[in-house]
């Protein structure tokens, strides 16, 4: 369904002043998915608007971004709600188990009408673990309230997923330093 650089879409003046709440996917193999979600996290919040981000997979890990936004004072909640990567997984029911209650906490932020942005992160990689039914995540997305934007992020995000949704990035990666060159992960550039 893309189209070419030079066709331009026509729209009605009542499709331009239309607005609503974005549903929106980073995924693709390469890096910075979470951190383009957090970058319209902060954006965000610099307009006063309350963010929530439940992380499916990251656990007790300290990281920039967090730190960041506990340093500034933002309107951003951020759940860790995961143990580590999954993909490493020693114990798929707990892994399951606790995909169930990040889903859990992401439906009721999303519902609560507490919230402008809502981030889902690296929900794309358990809907791929099928550990969550993706045919649940659209229907609840379906239902949600009109103007909360929310943002999807992981690797392989399923077709069903990328057909609702209004704006769609794929991240490829071209060149890694750690395959690459055998660069470990950096403080402040992955972390």
């Amino acid at each position: 369904m893309s189209r070419s650089p030079q066709e331009k879409p026509k729209y009605t003046s009542e499709q331009k002043s239309k607005k609503k709440g974005l549903i929106i996917v980073h995924t693709g193999d390469g890096k910075g998915k979470t951190s383009a979600a957090l970058g319209i996290a902060f954006r965000a919040a610099g307009h006063g608007l309350r963010v929530a981000m439940i992380q499916f997979i990251k656990g007790k890990w300290k990281y920039g971004e967090l730190e960041s936004a506990v340093q500034v004072k933002t309107p951003i909640e951020i759940h860790m709600m995961g143990e580590g990567f999954t993909w490493d997984t020693k114990n798929r029911a707990r892994d399951i188990e606790k995909t169930r209650q990040a889903w859990n906490l992401c439906q009721e932020k999303l519902m609560s009408g507490q919230y402008h942005v809502v981030i889902f992160d690296e929900i794309n990689y358990v809907m791929d673990y099928d550990y969550l039914n993706v045919a649940s995540v659209i229907e609840t997305l379906q239902r949600k309230p009109e103007m909360v934007h929310v943002i999807l992020t992981g690797r392989n995000a399923k077709p069903e997923l990328i057909e609702i949704a209004d704006l769609v990035t794929e991240m490829r990666e071209v060149k890694h330093p750690f395959k690459d060159q055998g660069i470990l992960a950096q403080k402040g550039i992955e972390f």
